[in-house]
């Protein structure tokens, strides 16, 4: 046994040689990373004709199996084939290759113009639209020159002209938009082009060419087959706005009634009610109506946004759907449904029934039956709104009462509108009941909130009526009458910096509220801030020019700055629009003293005796210009005319005296008797009036009830006199007392800046020197009377 040998055992007499080794074919993992196989998927590489392989031999030649056997390996990927050839380098000069990347250009440019335009930049839109057209001509040129025109393919064509056509109409340019659709329809190639007619009959209603907008739009609708039934639907309803347009109700009510019979909709049936209100049409208008309450919404119940049950997973997912944009679109759907049916009634109601209120009522019960039940309270508090449109207080109360036992939104509403109608008849106390009543019913309701305020700011408690502002924006900080309101509260508290930054604040918000812009100028001028004052005017009255009140205010502003020009041009402004302010009257008047033209202060003196006629210092100024101005007859006869007015009137009989004096005419005397009674008369109850004082020294007592009251030397002590300039107190009829002609000589020589005066007649009075008030020029003797 020892000299026997085993042969060495080879592997093909092993049955079980080569069970344990791996083959990495399939080693499925690895497939992402081996080149041969990612290029194989990706080209032709797979599927080329198999490469024989060869097998190395071994001791003993086998047949190659064609299956799975135990001498050969599987190669499902033929991975033993070897390597795949490179493929061959794209000929970047061939025509095929230039037309794919420009037919790539093209499709790229298209998008950019419609991603340009969804983002407004219309004018870039066209831009690339342009681009897009002029290299789509450029491929259609090339691939004709490669194929036969039946193969080439209009869908890009199509799609480019389209493209263009919608950002010309976007642009406005309406007549190329025109142009390039009619390319589209005139081209028998494009199927379904006849479509894009309702494209051009829009932009014919836009351009207000009604009676080709609706030729396009029925022609649209012959092309449009039966099946389309949504299409057909719109583009009538097209037909029947562009019919009430155009005034033929008549045809708009019979597009509308055919649409409301096939798909009842929401705009089509509140269209419909136009056209029957634009007839007259009652009994017509109240079926319009319950066709529009009964259109279908399409929408969920709010009760399957409620967790039924406390389960994590059912709750995340209700959370998740509450608010997304679904159920977006559901609220803005149901929002659009009530606003048409509210604005329907409010137009309905007046006209349905013999009376609003009757209207109104049928109004309501129509749509207590409808799925819209909680609209009918909304009705009810325009019912009251429309009362107070017409004045009718009681009314109003009485429907908005009938919320106070309603549900509590309703009632805080009612109860909202009852405070403000309370509050704008002063009865603050059931203003600030109702208002109580408001915030208890709905302590997040901002306007009940705001009333509180203006309530307690009523009575004058400014930091509490601040609270309830603050409360009211902060429960919605988009309430401007609460921030509006918090301003004026810290001007009251004089809390300036405070005030300014809520009506800043609000400007933001209201940029053209005239309020606003007086609030923000009145607190800079508080401030001692003239110019920042001037500059927030300004935009004031670019936004109401004829404010007499701001133009006013402009004025006063720029005197207080001695800029005297501008302050006369507003002031003039002013007096255009509202020539009845005694202090623009006043200060133009001064004006024309100080620069010498007395004749022009005559009709502003005339004009603030008109609106003041018991106020006889205006016309005394009125007379003394008179006689600045050298018009001595004028002056005289005015001075007559006061007198019979007030003949109690001290300073008038003193310049009558005066006047007949220089004059010389007889009724001196009758003057001088009445003067010396009224001083007498004066002198006695100025005497009496010292006697039952105790103590009173010298002080002088008031005199009333006479007419001698309003006379000049009174008026310089009220407020508008002492806002006269020191030339006017000069002036004769106010503070300075009469003097009598003595030593100094007549004063002619004021020149009238409207021309020489005619020369006053001469008399045969002697030659005297008399005194003036209004100047001390001296003339030479040729120009005095003889």
């Amino acid at each position: 046994m020892q000299n026997v040998h085993l042969a060495p055992e080879t592997d093909e007499d092993n049955l079980y040689s080569g069970s344990n080794d791996y083959n990495p074919t399939y080693d499925t993992d690895e497939l992402e990373n081996d080149t041969a196989f990612q290029q194989a998927v990706r080209t032709s590489h797979g599927r080329r004709p198999p490469i024989t392989a060869k097998i190395p031999s071994t001791a003993v030649t086998r047949p190659i199996a064609t299956g799975y056997g135990v001498g050969s390996a599987f190669d499902l990927l033929g991975q033993s084939r070897g390597p795949a050839p490179p493929l061959e380098a794209k000929n970047e000069d061939s025509p095929e290759e230039k037309i794919r990347q420009l037919e790539k250009k093209v499709n790229e440019l298209v998008e950019e113009s419609c991603i340009a335009n969804s983002c407004g930049d219309l004018k870039l839109a066209l831009e690339k639209a342009k681009d897009a057209g002029r290299k789509e001509r450029v491929l259609v040129r090339q691939q004709e020159q490669v194929t036969t025109p039946e193969n080439i393919s209009l869908d890009l064509t199509y799609s480019v002209l389209f493209n263009l056509a919608s950002q010309y109409s976007a642009n406005e340019m309406y007549a190329e938009a025109l142009n390039t659709y009619q390319v589209i329809v005139k081209n028998k190639m494009f199927s379904n082009a006849g479509r894009l007619k309702v494209n051009m009959g829009n932009i014919y209603l836009k351009q207000r060419n009604y009676s080709k907008a609706i030729k396009f739009y029925r022609m649209a609708l012959d092309q449009i087959p039966s099946v389309h039934k949504e299409m057909r639907i719109k583009i009538m309803q097209n037909i029947g706005v562009t019919f009430i347009r155009t005034g033929q109700y008549s045809d708009a009510i019979n597009s509308f009634e055919h649409i409301m019979g096939m798909a009842p909709n929401l705009k089509s049936g509140f269209n419909l009610i136009l056209s029957y209100f634009a007839i007259g049409d009652r009994e017509k208008m109240k079926k319009a109506f319950q066709k529009l309450i009964a259109v279908p919404l399409e929408i969920d119940e709010d009760d399957k946004y409620i967790s039924p049950s406390d389960d994590p997973h059912t709750n995340l997912v209700i959370e998740a759907i509450k608010n997304d944009h679904l159920r977006q679109m559901e609220r803005d759907r149901k929002a659009m449904a009530e606003k048409y049916i509210m604005t329907a009634a409010k137009l309905i109601a007046p006209v349905i029934e013999t009376s609003f209120a009757v209207g109104y009522d049928w109004c309501v019960e129509v749509v207590k039956a409808s799925q819209y039940v909680e609209l009918a309270n909304d009705l009810e508090i325009n019912k009251a709104i429309t009362y107070l449109r017409q004045k009718d207080f009681n009314q109003a109360v009485e429907t908005l009462k009938m919320f106070e036992k309603k549900d509590s939104r309703v009632k805080s509403a009612a109860a909202t509108n009852l405070s403000f109608l309370y509050y704008l008849e002063n009865e603050f106390a059931q203003a600030s009941s109702y208002a109580d009543l408001a915030v208890n019913s709905d302590r997040y309701n901002p306007s009940a909130l705001t009333n509180k305020g203006n309530t307690v700011f009523a009575n004058g408690d400014y930091e509490k009526a601040a609270e309830f502002y603050k409360e009211a924006l902060r429960n919605d900080s988009s309430c401007t009458e609460a921030l509006y309101n918090i301003g004026l509260t810290y001007k009251k508290l004089n809390r300036l910096d405070e005030a300014l930054d809520c009506f800043l604040k609000l400007h933001a918000i209201l940029r053209n509220s005239a309020q606003v812009l007086y609030q923000i100028a009145n607190i800079y001028e508080l401030m001692d801030d003239p110019n920042q004052a001037i500059e927030w005017l300004m935009q004031l009255i670019s936004v109401v020019p004829t404010d007499s009140r701001a133009l006013s205010k402009l004025g006063e502003l720029y005197d207080s700055e001695g800029d005297k020009s501008q302050a006369f041009q507003y002031y003039c402004e002013s007096y255009r629009y509202f020539p009845s302010n005694i202090e623009v009257i006043e200060w133009l008047g001064a004006y024309y003293i100080d620069t010498q033209f007395c004749e022009k202060a005559i009709q502003y003196f005339e004009r603030a005796s008109l609106v003041q006629p018991t106020q006889v210092k205006w016309q005394l100024m009125v007379a003394s210009c008179f006689r600045r101005s050298g018009n001595y007859q004028k002056a005289l006869d005015t001075y007559k005319d006061i007198h019979r007015k007030f003949p109690e009137n001290v300073e008038c009989l003193r310049f009558l005296v005066r006047l007949c004096t220089d004059i010389g005419l007889k009724e001196v005397q009758e003057y001088a008797t009445k003067l010396k009674r009224l001083e007498k008369m004066k002198e006695i109850r100025e005497q009496r009036i010292k006697s039952g004082r105790d103590g009173s020294g010298g002080s002088r007592g008031k005199r009333e009830g006479s007419a001698s009251s309003d006379s000049g030397q009174n008026c310089s002590a009220s407020s508008k006199g002492e806002r006269l300039s020191a030339r006017l107190r000069a002036f004769p009829g106010t503070n300075e007392p009469y003097e009598s002609s003595s030593n100094r000589e007549i004063d002619a020589s004021y020149v009238d800046p409207l021309g020489p005066q005619v020369e006053r007649p001469k008399t045969a009075a002697k030659k005297r020197i008399d005194e003036d008030d209004f100047a001390d020029e001296e003339l030479g003797d040729d120009l005095l009377p003889e």
